[in-house]
Parts: C-alpha cells; sequence; structure tokens
C-alpha cells in the first residue's frame, strides 16, 4: 500500500516585460488511498501573511499517508503582490486588473493578473472543493464566507469552523454595489459557477502572523479534509452565529480622521443606530460624520487606522441570519 506522495513544483504563472519569470510553488500532497481534491491557497493579496503561514504549519503536521485523495496548496498565490505587502500589483504591470482576486477565472491571452489567476485555474477546476484564504482590515473578526443558499459550503465552512460564519449573496441575488465592485470574479464565486464548493475563511488582520488565529485555522483546515472524507474521523461540532455580510457596512461620508468609539469590541452585538465613532477635521476640529450602525447585528470590522477618505469602510455588521 502507497504512503502517500509530496511533491514541489515551481509553477510560472506569468512573465514581466523584461522577460523575468513570475514563479510561484505548488505543493501537492497524494494520499495513500483515492478521494476527493482540495485546492486551497494563500496570499492572492501579498498583504495577507496568516493563509501561508497556517499552509507551512498544515504541512509540518500533516502526513500524506493517512490521506485519501489530494491536496494541492499554493502558499503564494500571487507573488507580485506578496513583494509589495499589497493587495494590488503596480499599476504598471496591470493597470487594468490591479486586483487578483477580480479575474477569476483568469484569461490566459489577458492582462497579467488574468494569465496569473488562469494559470492556477487549471489546478481549481481539478478540485472537488476550494479554500481561498485571506485576511480582512486591521481590526477583523475571523470568519469564513460562503455563498448564500450552498449547503454544501455552509457546510464546509461550519468545519472549518470559525466562531462566525457570513453568507454572501451572489448572481442575481446580490446588489448593484457587489457587482460594481467586480465580486464576480471572486475565486469563491467563480469556483462556485463551476459546481465547485468554495469557502473563504478570512484569518483577522493582515501584515502580522497572528499566533492564536493560525493555529485555529490550522485545525479548521483539518476538519474540512475530515468534513470531505479525506480524513477519517468527524470535524469539531460547530456552534457559531450564521449571518450575512454586504448589507451592514458603515463607509466614510467624509475624508479625514476617524476615532472609533472605544466602548466597541469585535464580536459585539450591536443595535442599529449604535455610535461606531466620528470622522472629523484634523485642522479644523469640525466633527464630520457620527458613523453609526445602520443594522443590528454583529459588530464584525472597525478600522483602527485612523486617515480615512471618504467611501472608505469604518465598520461591518453582519445581520443575523433569521431561521
Amino acid at each position: 500500500m502507497s504512503s502517500g506522495t509530496h511533491a514541489t513544483d515551481e509553477v510560472t504563472l506569468a512573465t514581466l516585460p523584461s522577460g523575468v519569470a513570475v514563479t510561484t510553488t505548488v505543493h501537492t500532497y497524494d494520499g495513500a488511498a483515492d478521494g476527493p481534491t482540495l485546492y486551497v491557497q494563500a496570499a492572492q493579496h501579498g498583504r495577507e501573511v496568516n493563509g501561508t503561514e497556517l499552509l507551512r504549519r498544515f504541512d509540518e503536521r500533516f502526513s500524506p499517508a493517512s490521506l485519501s485523495g489530494t491536496v494541492i496548496a499554493v502558499p503564494v498565490a500571487n507573488p507580485l503582490t506578496f513583494d509589495r505587502v499589497s493587495y494590488t500589483t503596480p499599476e504598471i504591470l496591470d493597470s487594468v486588473n490591479p486586483n487578483m482576486n477580480r479575474v477569476w477565472p483568469g484569461d490566459d491571452a489577458g492582462s497579467l493578473h488574468q494569465r496569473m489567476a488562469a494559470t492556477l485555474w487549471e489546478y481549481v477546476v481539478s478540485a472537488d472543493a476550494v479554500v481561498d484564504l485571506h485576511t480582512g482590515s486591521p481590526d477583523m473578526l475571523p470568519h469564513v464566507v460562503y455563498p448564500d443558499g450552498d449547503d454544501d459550503a455552509r457546510t464546509l465552512a461550519a468545519a472549518f469552523g470559525t466562531d462566525l460564519l457570513l453568507a454572501e449573496p451572489a448572481g442575481d441575488d446580490a446588489s448593484v454595489a457587489w457587482h460594481q465592485r467586480g465580486f464576480d470574479g471572486k475565486l469563491r464565486v467563480a469556483a462556485a459557477r463551476e459546481g465547485i464548493t468554495a469557502i473563504t475563511p478570512e484569518l483577522a488582520y493582515n501584515r502580522r502572523i497572528l499566533e492564536d488565529v493560525v493555529d485555529a485555522g490550522v485545525e479548521g483546515l483539518f476538519d474540512v479534509l475530515r468534513q470531505v472524507g479525506m480524513l477519517e474521523g468527524e470535524p469539531a461540532e460547530w456552534d457559531g452565529t450564521l449571518a450575512h455580510n454586504h448589507l451592514g457596512q458603515v463607509p466614510a461620508s467624509a475624508s479625514g480622521l476617524f476615532r472609533p468609539n472605544p466602548s466597541l469590541e469585535l464580536g459585539q452585538h450591536v443595535t442599529e443606530g449604535v455610535d461606531l465613532g466620528t470622522v472629523y477635521d484634523p485642522a479644523s476640529y469640525e466633527s464630520l460624520q457620527h458613523a453609526t450602525a445602520g443594522r443590528e447585528g454583529i459588530l464584525y470590522t472597525l478600522t483602527r487606522e485612523a486617515t480615512v477618505v471618504e467611501g472608505d469602510k469604518l465598520a461591518s455588521v453582519a445581520v443575523l441570519e433569521v431561521s
């Protein structure tokens, strides 16, 4: 009986004008027995490093001998944004599609990010399920986003095990703003269109490794493998909160400095109209906006970055799902 294998391949995602290749490493874990295929990637946005660290720790603990099926893992999906510690590439490299997570399934004859996505898409379509690891704003409650109405994705999200799960309406059910922001080009959404179960864990903060969040994420990934029958055992029972995102976002209506309400904590249940903070003019001290929650729900993001521009997201309130 096979003991399973782990192979690494250097894959060229695109070529820069100088002829320098943009490459990344793809890890393939083939199990000792046949089974499904899971595709998992991190660092599509380069400053979101917790997912990359999660995959490193997963590799330390994982033995393909215990696996039924195949895990394909890409710890740095976008080397260009990773090196830049950014969500986007320099405009000179891709001025058309600076955000890679808006162009899936990609286009091998398109812009730089479209070509990169198209290369990775060949791995995605070989999978039965997808885990697209991200991290959020400087202050975000860990959660998992899944397509609203997709029961398989909801089950997979619950297996990953964050206390908060967020259902995201997509396609015809999504708001105009959702389409205007190009969200139909997210990896999760494109995979779902192909009938592939897909989730997006958001692992709290960016730019730094958070020990407890990463450790919980490793356990979550193992439980995902158990849920899809690739590892023996059952995932831990989930007992958290189910809500919707993209319903309770609070944008800045003016540019200035934002002072969040110091009494608020992430994960707190807030009522409609609760004080979220104040945007004020740093020169005249004039209050420009008293930000309030437009809905009742769970406060899952609250920016701590003081300088804001009109339209920036100040906070997000997850609207509880009514059963």
